[in-house]
């Protein structure tokens, strides 16, 4: 089953394709997009889809910061009842907490996580989508939306204290720079933002709470309706725990308010496991973190939940094989530059 966007509103990133000289319909339909999505914000459409639109159209155009350019340029929507929420929220923890509960209406793609480490707060995304090659542009699009959102609630005058990215810098960090204006980090641990964590709970400008009321009511029918699967709900806690070492099957269904075997029948009822959900996330995590990066296997092994380095390499060789090191040596995809 796809992993399908909705209210996607790519008319930026026809601007923007026809300022750099290529052709936009003739992108979406490589893409398989239809143009139709262009018109309709109902329509709903594979996130790989979107995803590929982005990194395709960069490679074409010899750019490395087009999900910039798209998403520095894109309207931000200050309707509809998901931001009706987000602005009843007393700080700005409660319209993240709105935004993480209800994104997956609008993005199955994508999951928003809040952790907090000492005095700073961290604000993870998570892409539970994979294509073949670079998800560059993907990423930082996202992280863009949420950046130029996160300053609508707080304020113009807030600033994190750095934007966070796993893969490598590009060749040049002007868009960079003038689109965030903090600190920008490349091949870290996660693709986020990093805040104080006083930032959380500072006052935002709540909306009438009857109205807000109205919205939650209902996203939260929306949500009851959406049809989340369990494979799915367990998917997207493998995502978040797996790096931490706590991923366990009884973990993961204590998380979901449930006992392991009731875990396990409701997978069992879509033909898959606990382990089967594992090991395709951590396929998908391979292309981020062995071929589009250079972290150390050791740092690789513990991001993606192994007790050992040797334990990796085994799966891996049994998953792909071939060797961590053999599979790294193959040329990737291009990635130009102009």
């Amino acid at each position: 089953m796809s992993t399908l966007l909705q209210h996607v509103n790519l008319t930026e990133f026809v601007d923007v394709a026809r300022q750099l000289g290529l052709d936009p319909y003739r992108q979406l339909r490589q893409a398989g997009i239809s143009p139709t999505a262009l018109v309709d914000p109902e329509m709903r459409v594979p996130a790989k889809s979107v995803m590929q639109l982005l990194e395709d159209s960069a490679q074409l155009a010899g750019l490395e910061d087009l999900g910039l350019r798209v998403a520095e340029t894109r309207q931000l929507t200050t309707q509809g009842p998901l931001w009706t929420v987000m602005r009843e929220g007393a700080t700005l923890r409660n319209a993240l907490d709105a935004m993480a509960r209800y994104l997956h209406l609008l993005n199955e793609g994508i999951d928003l996580r809040i952790e907090t480490v000492g005095d700073a707060a961290v604000v993870r995304l998570e892409l539970l989508v994979s294509i073949e090659g670079s998800m560059r542009q993907s990423t930082e699009f996202v992280i863009c939306l949420w950046f130029r959102l996160f300053k609508l609630l707080a304020g113009t005058a807030w600033k994190p204290r750095s934007v966070c990215f796993t893969h490598a810098a590009p060749a040049s960090l002007a868009t960079h720079r003038r689109v965030f204006g903090v600190p920008v980090r490349f091949r870290q641990d996660f693709d986020g933002i990093v805040l104080a964590a006083s930032d959380l709970d500072v006052a935002g400008a709540a909306s009438d709470s009857a109205l807000g009321r109205h919205a939650r009511e209902f996203l939260d029918i929306k949500l009851a309706q959406s049809g989340s699967t369990m494979p799915d709900k367990v998917r997207k806690l493998v995502f978040a725990l797996l790096p931490t070492g706590e991923c366990g099957a009884e973990q993961v269904a204590r998380q979901l308010g449930i006992d392991r075997k009731t875990m396990h029948r409701h997978l069992a009822a879509y033909g898959q496991n606990y382990l089967s959900v594992v090991d395709a996330v951590r396929v998908d995590l391979v292309t981020r973190y062995v071929k589009n990066s250079e972290r150390p296997l050791s740092e690789v092994a513990i991001l993606m939940g192994f007790s050992s380095l040797s334990a990796f390499s085994r799966w891996f060789s049994m998953r792909f094989g071939c060797s961590v090191s053999a599979w790294r040596r193959q040329p990737p995809e291009p990635e130009n530059t102009r």
